[in-house]
């Protein structure tokens, strides 16, 4: 059950990664087109979408213990393949960030001071990004948790309920044995009182035959 689990989850994994790369090849293909601040956005964006893919390939990862051992040799193969696409993506994103002359247009300088305030800049957007994702993700872990504190709720409530119809089904096994065990000691009784009748019968037939067999004999002296 765990590995079918683990391996519905690690397909949904992989369902996003290839929406998120098909993204990723977009964004990169536009980048060419594009300098100054428009260039500096898709670049970010790409960021973005790198850390994601960076995400989900981490639960991949995990997931990939809980796959079925017949199965392990492909996926590890596609697992492979997937990070080998993301790190090209990395290594065409350097290119682009590498062009400063596109990505600054006009405003580009040989200062190293302003490069550095740019880099900086660029720095705490990228931050303020990655904070917002990851405060996304703690709301949806936390809507999780209560959806399975609702579950765990609901299951202990029904195992009460069990319970209860176990109790009650005890209590009724219980009194059938009592039942049983009166009518048995009533059928020994009535067997034992069957059992006196006959020999009682048995005796008056007995007496009876003996009188008459007397009352034969006095008939013929």
């Amino acid at each position: 059950m765990d590995s079918d689990a683990g391996s519905e989850r690690f397909g949904s994994y992989e369902a996003e990664l290839k929406l998120v790369q098909a993204d990723l090849s977009q964004k990169l293909d536009q980048i060419p087109e594009l300098s100054g601040e428009p260039r500096k956005a898709a670049i970010s964006q790409v960021e973005r979408a790198l850390e994601e893919a960076g995400e989900i390939l981490d639960s991949m990862r995990l997931e990939k213990s809980n796959i079925p051992q017949n199965l392990k040799t492909k996926v590890n193969q596609r697992f492979r393949n997937y990070e080998s696409d993301v790190d090209a993506a990395k290594r065409k994103l350097k290119g682009f960030q590498s062009d400063k002359a596109a990505l600054f247009g006009n405003r580009y300088t040989d200062d190293p001071s302003r490069d550095e305030q740019l880099e900086q800049r660029q720095q705490l957007l990228s931050g303020t990004d990655r904070l917002e994702r990851s405060s996304g993700r703690l709301r949806e872990s936390q809507r999780i948790a209560l959806e399975t504190e609702d579950i765990g709720r609901n299951t202990l409530s029904d195992l009460a309920s069990q319970r209860e119809t176990i109790e009650h089904t005890r209590g009724t096994l219980l009194e059938s044995e009592g039942y049983t065990d009166r009518s048995n000691k009533t059928l020994r009784g009535m067997a034992r009182r069957m059992a006196t009748n006959k020999m009682v019968t048995i005796a008056i037939i007995t007496v009876l035959v003996l009188l008459i067999i007397a009352v034969i004999v006095s008939k013929f002296r």
